[in-house]
């Protein structure tokens, strides 16, 4: 009994270790679609009043906690009746990360700055337009950001499917659920942090007294004030960048000569002087990326092809 006990708890251990190994792992190819959920979510709430911004927020998480009710069976199911779909749909997810970062690069040439000034004062406009209906402006917002949430979760479903799919099922279950709870509470807490932000820096900025620590909080404010749009920018930008690295990796994987390729530029990159073991470390990043921008300027010319093919027929 004892020893058929301890090599249940022996068992379940190994299972737990994989699991958080394989979660750990997902995470970090996930990154880019971290970076991109976290500034798109944020962006969401603009145009709500600030103290309708937690409730959206929170009604968002609920629906992408709902996203992923489905996206895991789903996967779970590929990947056990169909495992030869994963790659594919890996491959997919690569290739529409590379596209949705291009995308945003070429945003300034695709859009004038006529059209993003008249999105943003669409956005503003129910805050200062008495006539306009507040709740179904949340209701819009909200129903838009959980079907964004639905696509970049499928992503990273995908994409964490990729790292366990040689896995036995329940430590697949465990790990998909793991990073699901562990993205969507992650995620919709700093969306949560960020959006309060600047009203917490303007409640700082508001602090009385002439003492030290009165006029440290002000300054403390101001400074928060000055900061949130940088680090909006920042996530955008930090975002972006990752896209390229996760979604070029994930097709120079999938691609064996490219694969190759890309290993034997690292090796000899190693191997100049002096430098070799910071080229070495850089060069498959620095392919990745360049593949992901490729990969994505040829998928966003097709679409824009498409685009226009399909207008001239309507």
């Amino acid at each position: 009994m004892a020893s058929s006990l301890l090599a249940l708890l022996d068992d379940i251990t190994t299972i737990l270790d994989d699991v958080s190994v394989m979660t750990k792992v997902a995470a970090k190819k996930t990154a880019g679609v971290l970076g991109d959920d976290l500034a798109l979510n944020a962006q969401q709430v603009t145009g709500v009043n600030a103290d309708r911004e937690l409730p959206v927020v929170w009604a968002v998480a609920k629906g992408s906690a709902v996203n992923k009710a489905i996206l895991v069976p789903l996967a779970l199911a590929i990947s056990t009746f169909v495992p030869w779909m994963v790659t594919p749909l890996l491959m997919a997810g690569g290739l529409f990360l590379c596209f949705e970062g291009v995308e945003k690069l070429a945003h300034k040439f695709l859009h004038s700055h006529e059209e993003d000034e008249a999105h943003h004062a669409e956005l503003t406009q129910a805050l200062v337009d008495p006539s306009v209906d507040l709740v179904a402006v949340e209701k819009d917002k909200i129903k838009g950001a959980v079907r964004t949430d639905f696509i970049l979760s499928a992503e990273i479903i995908v994409i964490s499917l990729g790292v366990m799919v040689d896995a036995p099922f329940m430590t697949r279950v465990l790990a998909l659920v793991g990073v699901s709870l562990l993205m969507t509470v992650g995620v919709y807490g700093l969306v949560a942090a960020i959006v309060k932000l600047d009203d917490g820096g303007l409640f700082l900025t508001q602090k009385p007294g002439d003492s030290g620590w009165a006029r440290f909080q002000r300054g403390l404010g101001e400074g928060i004030l000055k900061t949130a749009p940088w680090l909006m920018k920042s996530l955008s930008v930090a975002g972006t960048a990752a896209m390229f690295l996760v979604g070029g990796g994930i097709l120079t994987h999938g691609i064996p000569v490219l694969h190759h390729a890309i290993e034997g530029l690292a090796h000899h990159a190693g191997a100049v002087p002096g430098i070799g073991g910071l080229l070495g470390t850089l060069a498959p990043s620095l392919a990745d990326a360049i593949v992901g921008i490729l990969s994505g300027a040829v998928v966003l010319g097709v679409v824009l092809a498409g685009k226009r093919v399909l207008g001239r027929k309507a």
